[in-house]
């Protein structure tokens, strides 16, 4: 609406994206080893997207920079390719969600969506580019929602053969260190 950008609007985006490396890594330990290493590697890809992805918000800040288009046309080639990076491995981490089968389908149908719409939406106006990545942000809010009630119904002794996070780990043991490629 203000036509460029704030200082306010990028603290603020600053703060919510250099969370999502973590997150997305925390999302992909807690499915550890039904993930497999599709899924590990495609959170890795996707965490990593968002730290390069946080350091724009920070070149934006250290250089007053005007608005979005404005830090397109100066990162140029680099902004286009941890977009893809960021797609790609948003699609690899929703079907190794889907394959791992320890969350909700819709939680990982809306990530992989909302990737993709991201990306379509970059020459949209802002509204669109919100609800894009709305999209994508209740299926990332989806996974975390469903871990925190899985646990809760683990510890009241939900219902019987139920696959949670929890029965997950008893049954093929703790998150395990990636091995040396």
């Amino acid at each position: 609406m203000q036509g460029r950008f704030s200082d306010i609007q990028l603290w603020l985006t600053l703060m919510a994206e250099a969370v999502v490396p973590v997150f997305v890594v925390g999302l992909a330990v807690v499915q550890r080893p039904r993930l497999e290493r599709f899924g590990e590697l495609s959170a890795l890809a996707y965490a990593y997207s968002f730290v390069f992805f946080t350091g724009t918000v920070v070149y934006a800040l250290v250089n007053d920079t005007k608005d979005y288009g404005t830090l397109t046309r100066e990162l140029g080639a680099l902004m286009l390719i941890h977009g893809a990076v960021m797609v790609i491995a948003g699609i690899g981490f929703g079907l190794a969600v889907l394959r791992a089968r320890l969350l909700p389908t819709w939680t990982a149908v809306a990530v992989m969506v909302g990737v993709v719409l991201v990306a379509l939406a970059q020459s949209m106006p802002a509204s669109m580019q919100l609800i894009a990545a709305g999209v994508r942000d209740l299926g990332f809010a989806g996974m975390g929602a469903a871990l925190l009630t899985t646990a809760q119904r683990a510890r009241a002794g939900g219902p019987p053969g139920q696959t949670t996070a929890k029965t997950a780990i008893r049954r093929y043991g703790p998150p395990r260190a990636p091995s040396s490629p």
